[in-house]
This record gives structure tokens, sequence and C-alpha cells, in this order.
């Protein structure tokens, strides 16, 4: 059989450049998928034609492209043989009207009998859905079954956090435990929420890579002025800040950014703090920390730190800061936005009915790593359809460019083709089918549809007549739904700083919380991004819009997508007598791990804190 390939080739003229390897891949085409050896030339030539590929060398390199087209023929030759024999060949729009049936529909509408007279059993409509749609977004009739639709358990609570009684509110407690091949009651639509974004992002199509030392010092200097004045403002020191690389006998109160004197990372002995260019002129000393009882610090911190420095070249510090007063931390707040804040953190019974927000949260990927059929996307949009939530957040990546099909460059399809297909797609049939739903997408460096900077501007989403529904926010953004304040960054901050800081415990033995710690540093620090230097893999330019970065006020939301453990935790937010805003700090995880489904996270925020209703759910 290879000699036979070998010479239907050299027929149409081309040549093999890796004569051994290719005609055993040939071979292995040819009795998967019955082919002759003419029949797999001839659908060579075809690809070769359609993909406009120049030279007439067969390139190894190309194979793996000519293997998902000999795929791809193979299911239309299937779907041809189906319509001839007459079966019915179900469509997306067949699923969808099967999953909105008028069952459901009827069952609650006033006035309306129900129908008892059901001829058959309702089939199994999701994995009729799983089964009609190829990784090149076609509807189909037979599809390889993967391990993601082979999974038993569909929706599983893995943690609930409910402080809102039922009774009180009259809601009825969420059944997440649903049975796809039951007929479920969908929750009544709810009244659509507003929702005001807050544009401090960098703009669509800017240009970026142009950031110069200049502007990362600047960035450094600012953050670093900005908590010496908060400091002094707060009035909780008497002296005011110094230069702590002066030789002193006394004790003094001094603000700089923690860094690591080396190249590794960051330990006791090597920690420096460097000063601002008004006091100290940007010069480093050396932090001695032998003294505290506890601290936990990472570089680029920006710290308040009492101590002395007898010998002008160590600092030894005996009390350490890493937060400052929220409530005047943003000098550039007008009269009228102070006075509108301070009115919001004194909370009204009106005020709390308005402030009322029902979210479903995903992070991406939202694909398995063995096909891009976008199955966990499929099944989210399916159940919040069924639980009807004001507002759909979904963060990137979307197209990911870690996902295995992208790096090898084995896709058939531009990634703005798979991003409108079988992302802004389904979302268009998710929001037309609900009618008062909204859905915000969150951009992430790893989307290989968008640009590789940060901060990130928003997608430039071109869908007019459902501009009110479907809303794209930059990474990091703030916005305001029904009142509700939440933070979004989809740059795994958590997990870096993770990697990054040092701490030590206090002995009075009390559990420290490791996740809650580390969000309150992206709230102490006022930042979306405090490290520095960034990883390796964040392209952080600061010329690009550095508000973008702050995080002036407390949000009641803060949603932080990472790989490390998925939580939803209420943040007190207190730290060295200061007392700050509650928060409430969600990581979702990833809607798709490897080859199968992830977690999300479906919350209702009840006019506070401390009226909240989350689950995270494992799909």
């Amino acid at each position: 059989m290879e000699e036979e390939i070998k010479s239907e080739f050299k027929r149409i003229q081309f040549d093999l450049e890796d004569e051994e390897e290719i005609l055993r891949k040939c071979v292995t085409f040819c009795v998967n998928y019955g082919l002759t050896p003419s029949d797999l030339v001839s659908s060579w030539e075809a690809y070769y034609l359609n993909r406009l590929l120049n030279g007439s060398i067969v390139q190894n390199t190309e194979i793996d492209g000519f293997l998902l087209h000999l795929q791809n023929q193979k299911k239309e030759d299937v779907i041809k043989e189906k319509e001839e024999a007459g079966l019915h060949t179900y469509s997306i729009g067949d699923v969808e009207m099967i999953l909105n049936s008028d069952d459901d529909t009827k069952d609650k509408t006033p006035g309306t009998p129900i129908n008892h007279h059901q001829s058959s059993p309702a089939p199994d409509t999701t994995s009729l859905m799983y089964e009609n749609v190829l990784s090149s977004g076609k509807p189909s009739k037979s599809r390889l079954e993967t391990p993601f639709s082979k999974r038993t358990d569909r929706f599983v609570v893995k943690f609930s956090i409910n402080t809102v009684p039922d009774v009180e509110n009259g809601k009825q407690e969420p059944n997440h435990e649903i049975d796809e091949d039951d007929v479920v009651r969908r929750v009544p639509n709810r009244k659509r929420c507003s929702l005001v974004i807050h544009r401090s992002g960098p703009k669509p199509l800017c240009r970026f890579m142009y950031d110069r030392t200049e502007d990362r010092l600047n960035a450094i200097e600012n953050r670093i002025r900005k908590h010496t004045r908060a400091f002094v403002a707060s009035g909780l020191h008497e002296e005011p800040p110094t230069d702590p690389t002066t030789a002193s006998q006394r004790s003094i109160f001094a603000v700089g950014m923690i860094c690591c004197d080396g190249e590794g990372r960051l330990n006791e002995k090597s920690v420096i703090l460097q000063g601002s260019i008004e006091h100290s002129g940007g010069e480093c000393v050396r932090l001695d920390l032998h003294c505290l009882s506890h601290y936990s610090i990472f570089p680029g911190q920006v710290v308040g730190i009492k101590g002395h420095n007898p010998s002008g070249h160590c600092f030894v510090a005996s009390n350490l800061v890493d937060a400052i007063p929220n409530s005047i931390a943003d000098e550039n707040l007008n009269p009228a936005k102070k006075q509108a804040f301070d009115q919001e953190n004194q909370p009204t019974d009106l005020l709390s009915k308005e402030r009322e927000l029902s979210m479903i949260i995903a992070a991406g990927p939202f694909t398995t790593t063995d096909n891009l059929l976008f199955e966990p996307l499929t099944e989210l949009l399916a159940y919040a359809k069924r639980r009807s939530p004001q507002l759909l957040v979904l963060l990137g990546p979307f197209v990911d460019s870690e996902h295995p099909d992208v790096k090898k460059g084995t896709v058939d399809r531009s990634f703005d083709e798979i991003f409108h297909f079988e992302i802004l797609r389904k979302l268009k049939d998710y929001v037309e089918c609900l009618g008062s739903a909204r859905v915000l997408l969150v951009p992430s460096i790893r989307d290989a549809n968008h640009d590789f900077v940060f901060p990130q501007s928003a997608f430039d989403i071109n869908l007019p007549d459902l501009k009110s529904q479907i809303a794209s926010l930059s990474n990091p953004g703030i916005f305001e739904a029904n009142e509700v304040k939440v933070g979004c960054c989809t740059v795994d901050i958590l997990k870096q700083i993770s990697g990054e800081e040092i701490s030590r415990t206090a002995a009075d033995g009390k559990p420290i919380d490791r996740l809650s710690r580390l969000v309150n540093h992206i709230l102490n620090q006022q930042s979306f991004y405090p490290l520095y230097p960034p990883v390796e893999s964040v392209p952080l330019d600061f010329s690009l819009a550095p508000e973008a970065l702050q995080l002036s006020l407390v949000p009641d939301i803060l949603i932080l997508p990472s790989d490390i453990k998925c939580f939803v935790k209420v943040l007190s937010g207190e730290s060295e007598g200061i007392n700050h805003k509650k928060c409430i700090a969600v990581n979702p995880g990833r809607l798709a791990k490897g080859e199968g489904g992830g977690t999300f996270v479906e919350l209702d925020y009840c006019g506070g804190s401390e009226q909240i209703n989350a689950s995270i759910v494992s799909i």
C-alpha cells in the first residue's frame, strides 16, 4: 500500500518531505477511514487547493491538518447516508426548541391548563445537542463521544453559603441536583438588572509594547506617593514619613516598596525597602524583619514600616502596616462623589431592596482539551436558562491560546470565526431565549483572538441588535449592576502572589486562612496587580491606562479567577486597626479542566455582604 500511495503522489507530481513517516501515516489513514490510495491522494489534492498551500512537496507539518480534513469529510458522508435513509438531522434550533418546550412554559403561565397527555417521554436533549455539534461548528448527527459527555454527574454543589432566610425572602431553595432526562421547572424570569461599565482601561486597537523605563519608574513612584499621602491623612502615625536610608537612633516611620536584592525568590535575608524619590531619592535599604511577630510580604508591595536604622545600612522594623484607610485613599474624588460614597456606606431598607442581584460567574477555558466543541459552555448556558439569573459573567480565556489544537495550528478556522460562532452565537441564542438576561464578557491575556497585553481593552463586539444585553468589560475592570459594585481581573494574580510571598504567622495559634490573605493583599494594596516585577508570562504595559490597575474603592464583589482552589469568601478587611468595607471574594475556578468539567459560581446578592446565597457548582 505504501508503494501505491507513493506512486499516486508522483502521478500528480508531488514529492514527500519525510517519505517514510508520511507514508506510514497515510497507510493509517487508509485503514481507519476505508480509503484506497487513489481516494486518499484525491482528498489530499482537494485539501491542498482549498488551503492554498505553496509548493509541490507534502510536508510532515501539514499532515495533522489533513487528518482533520479527512475526519470532517467522513462525517459529511455519514450525514448524507442517514439523510438518504430518511432520518432526521437535529440542528441547534431543534435542540433549543426542545429545551424550551411548551411544557415548561405552560406549567407556570396563569390561566393555561397543564397538558397531561404526552405521547412519548422527552428525549435526552443534552446528549442530542452534543451528538450534533462538530468541531467545525456544523450540526451533524454523528460524532465521537467525548469524556466530558460520558460523565455521570451533571451539576453537583461542592460548597454553599446561605445567609438569607428562605421564609423571610419568600425564595425557593435552588435545586442544583438536576436530572437531564427530567423536565425541570424553570425559575421565573427576573427583572432585567441595570448595568453601568466604568471604562478606565485602554481603548480598542490602541498601540502597546511602547512602554519605557520612565513609565515603570513613574508608576512605582506614584504608588508609593499615593500610599504616603494616605498614611499622612489618616492620622494613625504621629510623625510624618521620613527617609529610611538615613542613620538614626530614634524610631521613625517610612513608606516604601518591598523588593528583592537578587534574581531568585524573595527570602528573609534578601528583603530590601525602596523609598520614594521624594523622601529618599529612590534609594534602597536592607530590611530586617526578625523583630516582627507576623508579616506577609511580596515584591511590589507598598508598606508603612516603623523602626530604626542605627547604622544607615539596615532598617530594623518593629511594626509593618500593609493596608491604608480606604475612605480617604482616593483623593481625586470630588465632594459630590465623596458624599455619594458616604451615603452608600449607610444602607437603608430601600437601598437594600435595590441592591439585589442574581449572577452566574464562570471563567474559561470553556472547552475541553480534546476538542473545540465547547461542550461545557453549552451545558452552562442550558443551566442558566433554567436558573434565569439577571447577569451572566463570563471571564476568558474564550479561544484559549494554550489549547492543544490552537498551539499546534490544526484548527481549520480563524480565531475570530471560532469566537463568533462558538461563543457569540450561543450567547445570542441565550439572551434571545430569556429576554431579560444580560451577559458580560471579560477578556484574558490567553485569548488567541485578542491583544496580548495587560491591562487589556474590552472585546469589540459588533452586535447592534443586542447591545443592551451583551456587553464587554476591560481586563481588569469595574462595573455596577443594580448598584452593586463588581471588580474583575482575569490574570491569575492570586496564584502569582502565592508563589512570591513570604510570611510569618503569629505565635498565638490562630488559624490562618491563606486564600483570604491573598485576596486581602489586592484590597490592601488597592491594585488589581500589585506584584512587581511582574511574572514573565504577564505582558504588563505601564504606558497603557495605569489607572486601570487601580482599585481605589473596595467593591461589593471581587472576581479573581485562578487555578488555585475555587472559593466564595466574605472578607472583613480589618488590618492593623483599619476597618475596610466588607467584600465578597469569588474564585469560580475553571469551567473546563483537561478533558473533564470544572466549576462555576451561582451567587444571589441580597442587599449586602451579610445576606448572600452562593454555591460552587461542579459541572
